[in-house]
């Protein structure tokens, strides 16, 4: 009986040790469901899944990945993100401005990672501040008065006596990142051009008036829109002779001048880094908005020489990367 009594007690010590343990480890083996919202599968999704094995989260196994892919069907954008919330994800990843807006529309709970290359955070009521956001919604965000200079010194250095610019740009979401251009080309004393589109079918418009105008040269905005046309940019740029730089470094590689931007993929293994964050337990109420730390100069020497162009050796050697 005293036998037995000690082996109870022994049971019973090794059960309340045991407990947490179990716990635990149930809840290092719970699936965890992260929601994005994206436009089309790309470099940047893989850069962000592979982000997240490094981090230890497996599609499939220890995370379930619950991808949603817009495209051109922004009508849909508000039923994608109703889904994502209606599966209770975790976290959700929305790019650009058009997921973010739809993300935020759904939830005001669920925790939102945004990477947007054309709106302020602030300004546009998604955050009290960048240090501290306060809400559901954290991520990454360009500074556009600093990256419109710089685009601007840039397309100077490479294109003598430039003194009148056209900026292309989608007016259903950058009027920030137009206003922050219109800003630093005033500042450096060029004359600037709207561009504006809302359409694909607006493009050619768009290059026919800055022919029209007579413009030394363009500066490519960001936007899905415009990312997705960038062969016909590049295209019509080329038969005009205009000379173009874009924060994209696709447009280079599909025959613009230069491009001058973040990282993209860069931006979006740091999402990666902030999921990994909040699934362990930090308020994404105080995960700070970031800045890109990595920015990619491209210059391509085939398409100066086809507008005439020489570019100066100073600015090749800033380049990081020279396409001939």
């Amino acid at each position: 009986m005293q036998r037995s009594a000690i082996g109870l007690i022994v049971i019973l010590a090794f059960s309340i040790l045991v407990a947490p343990l179990t716990a635990e480890a149930q809840q290092a083996r719970q699936v965890r469901r992260i929601g994005f919202l994206q436009a089309v599968q790309n470099e940047n999704t893989t850069a962000f899944v592979q982000a997240l094995h490094d981090l230890g989260y497996v599609d499939g196994q220890n995370v379930l990945i619950e991808t949603r892919i817009y495209g051109a069907m922004l009508d849909q954008l508000p039923t994608l993100a109703n889904e994502l919330v209606t599966l209770q994800c975790d976290v959700i990843l929305a790019a650009a401005p058009y997921a973010i807006r739809a993300a935020m529309s759904a939830t005001s709970t669920i925790p939102i990672i945004g990477i947007d290359l054309e709106s302020d955070p602030v300004q546009s009521g998604w955050a009290r501040s960048l240090s501290h956001p306060g809400g559901n919604l954290t991520g990454f965000f360009l500074d556009l008065p600093e990256l419109g200079g710089k685009q601007i010194q840039l397309l100077m250095e490479a294109v003598p006596g430039l003194s009148r610019v056209g900026v292309l740009w989608d007016s259903t979401i950058g009027d920030v990142q137009f206003s922050a251009t219109e800003a630093a080309a005033r500042a450096a004393g060029v004359t600037l051009r709207s561009l504006a589109i809302q359409r694909v079918e607006e493009v050619k418009n768009a290059f026919d008036r800055a022919a029209r105008e007579d413009l030394h040269g363009v500066v490519i905005l960001s936007s899905p829109l415009i990312n997705a046309q960038r062969a016909q940019i590049t295209s019509l740029a080329l038969q005009m002779r205009l000379p173009t730089i874009s924060l994209f470094t696709l447009f280079p590689r599909s025959g613009g001048l230069m491009a001058y931007g973040p990282n993209l993929p860069d931006m979006f293994k740091r999402a990666g880094t902030y999921i990994d964050k909040i699934v362990k337990g930090a308020k994404v109420s105080d995960l700070p908005i970031e800045r890109p730390s990595k920015f990619d100069f491209v210059v391509n020497v085939k398409t100066a020489q086809a507008l005439g162009l020489t570019i100066p050796p100073t600015l090749l050697f800033q380049a990081d990367e020279v396409l001939r």
